[in-house]
Order: structure tokens, then C-alpha cells, then sequence
């Protein structure tokens, strides 16, 4: 293995509570081996990038009930092509390249399980987005 996947892995940080059985398919090892992981060393970045794009679409969200935030950051994640594709590009810039090789066997399923944790992940943050209004 070459320095920079070393280097990768050793940066990542420990998901104890992420279970892996010999009946753990493909795509749910590489979800919990790699994805969460990754995710989680970037959330810092994931919320600045989500900030990030408050800001560019006017604020709208500083205006929304705890639902309506929820389905925003879903909608965002799931409709904006170019947010999304800057997300993968943050999550996929963090895999060695063996992973890469897996991750391009599978793309579009793994681009599901990738968006559905970034997604959930955005949405644990929400209390760092601003006060709500009083609506």
C-alpha cells in the first residue's frame, strides 16, 4: 500500500457501533468500513459546504420549522445535482485507491448509501445552522 492510503486510514476515525458479521454483504461492509468513516472525518466540511449553500440560495432555510429544514437538506442533497456531486467529490477524494476500485463496481448504489449518510449526517448538525424562527 502505497503513503497516501496509509495515510487515509490512519486519520479516520473508530465507528464502534458499526456491525460486520460474515453475513455482511458488499455493500454494507464497504458502508461501514469506508463510508462512515470518511463522512465522519469530513463533517466539519460537510457542514460548511451545507452553510455554504444556505448562503447562496438566500437564507431561505433560516426561515423554516425543524420539518421543513429536515426536507430541505434532503431535497438539497437529493435534487441539486452540482451540491451533490461536491459532496461525493469530498466523500470519494477521501478513499484509497482500492476503495476507489470498489466504490466504481457499484457506483450508483454505493452514491445512495454515500448521500443517505451524508444526508442523515447534515441533519444531526442542524442546531448549527442558526436559531430557528418563530414561525
Amino acid at each position: 500500500m502505497k503513503d497516501r492510503d496509509l495515510q487515509l486510514l490512519d486519520i479516520r476515525p473508530e465507528i464502534r457501533s458499526a456491525k460486520i458479521s460474515s453475513q455482511t454483504g458488499a455493500g454494507e461492509l464497504f458502508q461501514n468500513q469506508t463510508l462512515r468513516p470518511v463522512i465522519k472525518l469530513q463533517n466539519d466540511l460537510l457542514v460548511e459546504a451545507f452553510r455554504n449553500y444556505i448562503q447562496k440560495h438566500k437564507n431561505v432555510f433560516m426561515d423554516l420549522d425543524v420539518e421543513k429544514r429536515l426536507k430541505y437538506i434532503e431535497n438539497a442533497i437529493q435534487k441539486d445535482i452540482k451540491f451533490r456531486n461536491s459532496l461525493k467529490g469530498m466523500i470519494i477524494g477521501q478513499f484509497t485507491v482500492e476503495e476507489y476500485r470498489f466504490y466504481i463496481t457499484d457506483s450508483s448504489a454505493l452514491n445512495k448509501r454515500m448521500m443517505n449518510l451524508v444526508k442523515e449526517r447534515i441533519q444531526s448538525n442542524l442546531q448549527l445552522f442558526g436559531p430557528l424562527s418563530a414561525a
